[in-house]
C-alpha cells in the first residue's frame, strides 16, 4: 500500500511496543479483541489515546493500513487502539447491521476502559474512514467524557441523503454492492492463533447468523427510524468535541466535510483533497500531503493542549482542480490548495445560467417543452459511486451518456470561471407517470470535445418536498423541484465550455425507476446556478503541507497473484442488453510476521435491457479465503446474492456456502420479495 512518495519514519521520539491482541472485556460479558500500539513507557509517562473502531478485522482487512498509521502517532506520544467491532474478526458475539446503538455502547464502552489504563492521560480521540468515520461522529454525539476531538474521514452526518444505499430519493446500486461484500465479510473466521480452539464455534455462529443486510435495507427505501439513527444531521448540537473532518473529490463521501462546518458548534475544521477513498498520505489521485503530521498537530493542541497553530489556520481547505482529459484513473489531478476563513463563505458568489433550448445562457429564453426520455442502458461510462484509487473506476469521456441525454452548455467561456459548492439546479418538470428521476451531470468540455465530468446529483421526484413522505407525481401536472449536484471544486479554463446533462436513467449507477417514463422540462424555465469562487492572491500564502509520511509498512508477500482488474461492457443489438461486468481480486497474501494467509475475489454483473426496467438485474459472488499452512487451517466462503424487480416489488436471493479445505461445512438460502415503495 506504501507508495513509492512516502517517506517511510523508523525512528520517533518515544520507542514504541506493539500489543497484538489484548481483550476489553464489557458490561455484558462480551470480549471485543485489540490491537494496542503506545510509547514503551507509556506506564510512568501516561500519553492520551487515539481509538478506531471496525468491523474490517485487524488481523487482516485493516493490517497493512493500520501499520503505516498507529505506530506512527505512538512513537510520537499516543496510545493507539485498533478495535475490532463485536461479531468481527476475534471479537465474540455477531455484527447485526451497520450503525447499530449497540454500536455506540460498546464504543462508549471501550472509551471508559481505555481512559482507565494506566497508561492513558484520561483524554481520548478517536479516528477512522468510512465506517470508523461514521462512528466517530456518532460516539461523538453521545458525549463521552473523555473524548475531546475526533477525525472523521470520507463519512457523513445524513444515512439516507448521502451513503452508499440512496441518492437524492434514488436507489443507488452500491446499495446492493455494499450489502453483498458485508455478506461476504460476516462469513470470515477469527485467527484460531488468537482465539484457540473456539475458533470454529465463532465462525459457525457468525455463519449461522449472517442474514444479508439487503433484506434489512429493502424495508427502508425512504428516511425513516432506520436512516435517522446515526445522522448526526438530526442534531449537530449534540457534537461537543472538535471535529476534523476530512474527503476527497474523486471518494463517495465529500458532502458532509462543507455540511459539518457550516453547522457544528463545535470547533471544527475540514479539508477536501483530489482523493478517493483512502487515508491522504497514501490516497490517489495525488497529490498526497503529510497527513500524520497535520493530524498530530491536531491531537497534540486537543488532547495535550499545545499551541500548535493549527486552529488559527482557515477552516475549510481545499484542492482546486485544473482540467484534465477524460481518464479512467488519475495518479494526480493538478491544480492548487485554496482555503477559505468559515463555511459558508461570503467570497462565493452564484451565477444564474438559464437552461434555454440554444443552450446555458444568462438570461432566459422562450419557454419550451423538451422531453428526456433516456435509454435504460445509458450510463455505463460513470465508474463508480466510490473510487478507491486503486483501479481504473472513474468516468471516461461524457460524449458517449451526453449522446443519449438531454444536453445543455455554454459558449466556449471569455475568461476561466473557478467554483466551490454545490451547483443547484431548479428545473421545471412534469412527467407522464407517477414514479421518475432526473440525473444530472456538470463537465468540463475542452476545445476538442472531450467532456470530463465534475459532479453529479440525481432527484427521485416522488421525494421532490422530503425524502420521509414522499408522494406520487400527478401525471402532466407541472412541479418545480430543486436538484442538488455534488460539491466540487473545478477550474474551468477560459475557451471551454460548461455543460449540464440531464437524463431519467443512469445504469448501473441507479436502479430505474418502475415503467418507462418521459419527464418533460420546460426549458428557459430552468435554471443552473454555480457557486462562483473568484481567485484570491491570499491562496498563494497558504502554508504548505508536508510530504506524506508513514510507519514502515508491513512485510506482505505475495502467495498466488490477483486476477488482472476486468471492467466489460456488451450490447446485444438484437435483444437491446447491455451487460457490464467488473471483476477484482483472486489472489492470496501472506502476512510474514504473523504466518496468516489470506485472499478474495469478487464478481459483479449488471444487466438491463432496453424498454423494461423490469429487465434489471444485479449479480455478485464473493469468495473469501484464510489459511495458515503451518497448522493445516485452510477455510473459505462463497456468498452470491441478486437482485431483480417487477414492476411493484424488489425480489432478492442469495446464498452461502463455507468450506473447511474441499469440504463444505455449512450452506443457506435466502429468497425474499419486498414491496417497492416510490423507488
Amino acid at each position: 500500500m506504501a507508495a513509492d512518495d512516502i517517506e517511510i519514519v523508523t525512528q520517533f521520539p518515544r520507542e514504541v511496543v506493539e500489543l497484538p491482541n489484548e481483550w476489553i472485556t464489557l458490561s455484558d460479558g462480551t470480549r471485543l479483541a485489540a490491537r494496542i500500539w503506545m510509547p514503551k513507557d507509556a506506564e510512568q509517562d501516561p500519553v492520551p489515546a487515539i481509538l478506531e473502531f471496525l468491523p474490517y478485522c485487524k488481523r487482516d482487512g485493516t493490517a497493512e493500513r493500520d501499520e503505516l498509521t498507529h505506530p506512527y502517532y505512538a512513537g510520537n506520544g499516543y496510545a493507539c487502539v485498533r478495535v475490532d467491532m463485536r461479531g468481527s474478526g476475534e471479537s465474540d458475539g455477531i455484527l447485526e447491521d451497520e450503525y447499530l446503538k449497540q454500536e455506540q455502547d460498546d464504543g462508549l464502552e471501550i472509551l471508559e476502559w481505555i481512559a482507565a489504563q494506566p497508561w492513558c492521560t484520561g483524554k481520548t480521540g478517536m479516528i477512522g474512514i468510512s465506517w470508523g468515520g461514521f462512528n466517530g461522529l456518532q460516539i461523538a454525539a453521545r458525549r463521552p467524557p473523555s473524548l475531546k476531538a475526533i477525525v472523521t474521514i470520507a463519512s457523513t452526518d445524513d444515512r439516507y441523503a448521502d451513503d452508499i444505499h440512496y441518492m437524492g430519493g434514488v436507489m443507488l446500486n452500491d446499495n446492493m454492492s455494499w450489502a453483498a461484500t458485508m455478506f461476504a465479510f460476516n462469513s470470515r473466521p477469527p485467527d484460531p492463533e488468537l482465539v484457540g480452539d473456539k475458533w470454529r464455534d465463532l465462525w459457525m455462529q457468525r455463519l449461522e447468523a449472517n442474514d444479508p443486510w439487503m433484506i434489512k435495507w429493502l424495508d427502508h427505501q425512504r428516511r425513516d427510524e432506520q436512516w435517522q439513527h446515526g445522522s448526526v444531521c438530526q442534531n449537530y448540537d449534540d457534537i461537543e468535541c472538535a471535529v476534523y473532518a476530512v474527503g476527497g473529490w474523486a471518494d463517495g463521501y465529500s458532502n458532509a466535510v462543507p455540511r459539518l462546518l457550516a453547522n457544528l458548534k463545535a470547533p471544527a475544521k475540514g479539508i477536501v483533497g483530489p482523493w478517493a477513498h483512502k487515508y491522504p498520505h497514501f490516497a490517489a489521485p495525488g497529490p498526497r500531503i503529510g497527513f500524520l503530521q497535520d493530524t498530530l498537530r491536531w491531537w497534540d493542541y486537543w488532547l495535550k493542549d499545545e499551541q500548535t497553530g493549527i486552529m488559527d489556520e482557515p477552516a475549510y481547505r481545499v484542492w482546486m482542480s485544473d482540467p484534465v482529459p477524460p481518464q479512467t484513473h488519475y495518479d494526480e489531478r493538478p491544480g492548487r490548495w485554496v482555503a477559505e476563513p468559515n463555511w459558508p463563505s461570503d467570497n462565493i458568489k452564484n451565477h444564474t445560467f438559464h437552461l434555454n433550448t440554444g443552450g446555458l445562457a444568462d438570461s432566459a429564453g422562450d419557454s419550451t417543452p423538451v422531453a428526456i426520455n433516456t435509454p435504460l442502458t445509458m450510463g455505463a461510462g460513470q465508474g463508480e459511486w466510490c473510487g478507491y484509487g486503486l483501479v481504473p473506476d472513474a468516468p471516461v469521456d461524457q460524449r458517449f451518456d451526453d449522446g443519449c441525454a438531454v444536453v445543455f452548455q455554454t459558449a466556449p467561456l471569455d475568461e476561466a470561471v473557478e467554483i466551490l459548492g454545490a451547483p443547484v439546479l431548479n428545473l421545471t418538470v412534469s412527467a407522464d407517470k407517477p414514479n421518475a428521476f432526473i440525473a444530472a451531470r456538470l463537465s468540463d468540455v475542452a476545445p476538442d470535445g472531450a467532456a470530463t465530468r465534475v459532479t453529479y446529483g440525481v432527484l427521485n421526484l416522488t421525494h421532490r418536498d422530503s425524502h420521509e413522505q414522499p408522494e406520487a407525481l400527478e401525471p402532466g401536472k407541472t412541479y418545480q423541484v430543486r436538484l442538488q449536484l455534488n460539491d466540487t471544486a473545478q477550474r474551468f479554463e477560459k475557451g471551454h465550455r460548461i455543460r449540464i446533462a440531464l437524463s431519467n436513467t443512469l445504469w448501473p449507477l441507479f436502479w430505474p425507476s418502475p415503467e418507462p417514463v418521459t419527464v418533460t422540462l420546460t426549458a428557459g424555465a430552468s435554471t443552473l446556478d454555480l457557486p462562483v469562487r473568484p481567485p484570491r492572491d491570499d491562496d498563494a500564502s497558504l502554508a504548505p503541507f508536508g510530504p506524506p509520511e508513514a510507519a514502515e509498512p508491513w512485510d506482505l508477500s505475495e502467495v498466488e497473484p490477483d486476477r488482472p482488474y476486468s471492467r466489460r461492457v456488451e450490447r446485444d443489438d438484437v435483444t437491446g442488453e447491455l451487460v457490464q461486468s467488473v471483476s477484482s481480486g483472486g489472489g492470496l497474501y501472506r502476512l510474514n510476521k504473523l504466518g496468516w494467509e489470506f485472499g478474495s475475489s469478487v464478481d459483479h454483473r449488471f444487466s438491463v435491457r432496453d424498454g423494461d426496467p423490469t429487465s434489471a438485474r444485479i449479480d455478485i459472488a464473493w469468495t473469501v479465503r484464510f489459511r495458515r499452512p503451518d497448522t493445516g487451517f485452510d477455510v473459505s466462503a462463497k456468498t452470491n446474492s441478486t437482485i431483480t424487480c417487477t414492476k411493484d416489488s424488489f425480489l432478492f436471493s442469495a446464498d452461502q456456502e463455507a468450506f473447511e479445505g474441499d469440504k463444505r461445512v455449512q450452506a443457506k438460502t435466502w429468497n425474499t420479495e419486498v414491496k417497492r415503495d416510490l423507488n
